[in-house]
């Protein structure tokens, strides 16, 4: 399989955590420049998408939205938010209909503000809080303000108490507190279940593989590649084409470059203060710029070479 720069979206398997997969991805394609865009716990399965190469610069730019289908158990509250945490408290879940519960989500849904769950990775006095978690020692976490751009209820099982719902939600998002809020706010306990996400950071379950099947694929010599390029994961960009030999010598120096000022008019939704994705005539990718207020030079942010 030929490594090339760009985004490979793993389907993860329950067990395995985040930095395994960049491990393994690592070994099978015999590059050491793999970093993935955002932790998935190791009891969570799904879409993670997994940078290679010049990619991992792009992360940042790449869409924060992520998707999941989650299972809520009531009647339960753990020390993790989820069903692996110690049992703290039991308690029953009341009688309600889908509608009535659809309401109540009503209160989670838009922007919302949410206490981290104490095993998180959250940052107290410089320390992760799980770690002081694990040690017994007794600690808040402020709320955080996270937006769930869409919840809808999936299935409602009365005799088991178990919500399923589809979320989208924005980076930092941690879906055992909705668990646990949930469960509070039906007079009753929460944990998280089950977790699958969907989708993460513009990449779907549709383009995800599992890295045994491309160990498989290695092993088989097949020459299949399932590298998704850069420039495809940034399509959610604003594009700039620098079309001279001089802008492009000025990008690769890092020097800014006079453009039209009418070049973007015509779209009245764009925002000068959001990146660009910037090529060359070939739709090679060369980085990406920024504009200055009056919209008349682009400054280089992220420069790579043209090839």
């Amino acid at each position: 399989m030929e490594t090339k720069d760009g985004f490979l979206v793993i389907n993860k398997d329950k067990g395995c955590t985040s930095h395994d997969c960049v491990k393994q991805i690592r070994k099978l394609l015999n590059t050491k420049k793999v970093g993935h865009t955002g932790t998935l716990d190791p009891e969570v399965i799904g879409t993670l998408p997994i940078a290679i190469g010049s990619a991992t610069r792009f992360i940042q730019y790449l869409p924060q939205g992520k998707t999941y289908i989650g299972q809520i158990k009531l009647g339960i509250r753990t020390n993790t938010d989820d069903i692996h945490g110690e049992i703290i408290n039991q308690k029953s879940w009341p009688i309600i209909s889908d509608e009535k519960l659809d309401q109540y989500l009503n209160r989670f849904r838009g922007i919302i503000k949410q206490i981290p769950p104490k095993v998180s990775s959250v940052h107290v006095n410089g320390e992760r809080a799980y770690k002081k978690s694990f040690r017994n020692e007794i600690f808040e976490l402020a709320p955080r303000e996270v937006k769930i751009e869409k919840l809808i209820l999936m299935k409602w099982d009365q005799i088991n108490g178990i919500i399923e719902i589809k979320i989208k939600c924005s980076a930092g998002t941690y879906i055992r507190a909705i668990a646990r809020d949930i469960g509070e706010i039906l007079n009753s306990e929460g944990c998280l279940l089950e977790l699958k996400r969907i989708s993460a950071c513009g990449f779907d379950e549709q383009n995800s593989i599992k890295i045994s099947d491309i160990a498989k694929e290695k092993r088989a010599g097949n020459s299949k590649n399932f590298i998704i390029p850069t420039i495809s994961a940034l399509n959610h960009i604003s594009t700039i084409v620098l079309s001279s030999e001089e802008q492009i010598n000025f990008w690769q120096t890092g020097r800014a470059i006079k453009v039209d000022i009418n070049y973007f008019k015509e779209s009245k939704s764009f925002d000068y203060k959001k990146p660009l994705k910037v090529i060359n005539k070939k739709q090679t990718l060369l980085g990406i710029g920024f504009l200055n207020k009056d919209q008349s030079y682009l400054n280089p942010k992220l420069v790579l070479n043209a090839r």
